[in-house]
């Protein structure tokens, strides 16, 4: 995996269309602080949704975007309150068990949400799809796809509003090497046989 060349694409997507990513991310994190997060797993998915189609074809995000996976609202609310609690009594027992499985949904999940909206697969096998991506050789490629994805949102999120640069360019990063591994993963053309 050429990390410098999806770092480039990443910067040029991000720069070419700077104002609507800053519009489209302000609106997407206002809507989830005003909706106590409750909103935060639905928009997430219509906005890696609105950045995957700008990744390829160039389709500049728009705000409706946001909203467009509501149909996923309920599983993706009913994992969101799974996720916390586990995460939460993780944490109240020793932290480290909290610690583990955060990490772990990081590395597991990561493609779960583009797998949802792109793919239209159920909550499972968007989890199951996810992992399998995670799990596909070369391992250290992904965890490096992870640290890179936390590292950039732990400074966007440190900062305060440079969560509105980070967020961006970590997701069509994070997109970036989705579409990559999708590519990879997709069983060869059968050969015609006559």
């Amino acid at each position: 995996m050429d990390f410098k060349t999806l770092f480039e694409r990443s910067w040029k997507l991000f720069v070419t269309h700077l104002a609507a990513l800053l519009l489209s991310t302000l609106v997407y994190l206002a809507v989830s602080v005003v909706s106590l997060g409750i909103m935060a797993p639905v928009l997430t998915a219509g906005y890696m949704q609105s950045l995957l189609l700008l990744i390829r074809d160039g389709r500049k995000p728009e705000i409706r975007d946001l909203f467009g996976q509501m149909r996923l609202f309920f599983p993706l609310l009913g994992f969101m309150i799974v996720c916390v609690l586990v995460i939460m009594i993780g944490f109240g027992l020793l932290v480290v068990p909290g610690i583990a499985f955060a990490v772990g949904l990081s590395f597991f999940c990561l493609y779960m949400l583009p797998l949802m909206t792109d793919q239209g697969l159920g909550l499972i096998e968007a989890v199951k799809e996810s992992g399998r991506m995670a799990l596909y050789p070369p391992v250290g490629e992904h965890v490096a796809v992870v640290v890179v994805f936390l590292v950039l949102s732990s400074i966007g999120n440190s900062t305060g509003i440079g969560v509105l640069f980070t967020q961006p360019f970590a997701t069509l990063f994070v997109l970036l090497v989705y579409e990559l591994k999708r590519r990879r993963m997709l069983p060869p053309p059968l050969k015609n046989e006559g």
